[in-house]
């Protein structure tokens, strides 16, 4: 059980992040919930009862991360774990010769705007008030769970925004958990397979099989729950640190 653990998670209305949300709260934590305005954010919160709360967020807000992290500090007392599951993608080649178009520069700076910058935005922020928590018997007072993804490392022909973006997440995990050591406070990132979420779930069929089939065991998508049984057990494990962990079935994604 995470009997009174008290987390905050972005894009937690949908996908992994709302699989996360959903977890903690079932193993006995509170959360903040993080998501657009436009998102199913209230009614997730509305569902899960008072151990849950809504913020609309947009992760790339200092004000609204600080608006959260106060809601966090009013209703719960506390923060013991910030999750970044907020991002977004784009499908573009870094140059498209058929058409003699090179790939968007705001669509690139926006990926990377949202998943780099804003998991640093909420990151750097939320880590203020996690450091506020009296020290357990390890010396440690929360941690910060990013999401990166296997595109970060085997990206493919389209993802270059995306992977970029991804990459820096893993890049900044080790710094940052030492940045954070002295205060005992723990950074992990979780890079992510191929899992049925809603990107995912718009695929016809005989795609979201064929993808299927590419993972190694299990062949099968990854269930969001997955994921969040992932985020518990970093939560659970004060050795984990500063380290990016795969989560993917043994996928390694070919060009």
């Amino acid at each position: 059980m995470l009997k009174n653990i008290v987390g905050l998670v972005t894009g937690g209305a949908s996908g992994l992040g709302r699989a996360t949300v959903e977890h903690l709260v079932k193993q006995g934590g509170k959360v903040v919930i993080c998501d657009l305005p436009t998102s199913q954010g209230q009614e997730l919160s509305s569902k899960l009862g008072p151990n849950a709360v809504f913020v609309p967020v947009d992760v790339t807000s200092e004000t609204d991360v600080q608006t959260a992290l106060q809601v966090a500090k009013e209703k719960f007392n506390r923060l013991d774990v910030a999750v970044n599951c907020a991002g977004i993608g784009v499908a573009f080649k870094t140059y498209n010769f058929n058409k003699k178009q090179p790939h968007q520069l705001q669509d690139f700076i926006k990926v990377l705007t949202v998943n780099t910058v804003g998991s640093f935005n909420v990151a750097r922020l939320s880590v203020g008030l996690i450091g506020e928590n009296n020290a357990d018997e390890n010396g440690q007072r929360g941690l910060v769970v990013n999401t990166a993804s296997v595109a970060a490392f085997e990206g493919q022909v389209g993802q270059v925004a995306y992977a970029a973006s991804k990459g820096a997440i893993v890049g900044m995990t080790l710094p940052m958990a030492r940045d954070l050591a002295s205060q005992g406070i723990r950074v992990c990132t979780i890079a992510p397979g191929l899992f049925d979420t809603p990107l995912l779930s718009s695929l016809p069929e005989k795609v979201r099989n064929f993808l299927a089939r590419t993972i190694p065991n299990p062949s099968r998508l990854g269930k969001p729950e997955e994921f969040a049984l992932l985020v518990e057990a970093i939560i659970r494990n004060p050795v984990l640190n500063g380290e990016v962990i795969r989560l993917d079935g043994a996928l390694r994604m070919q060009p």
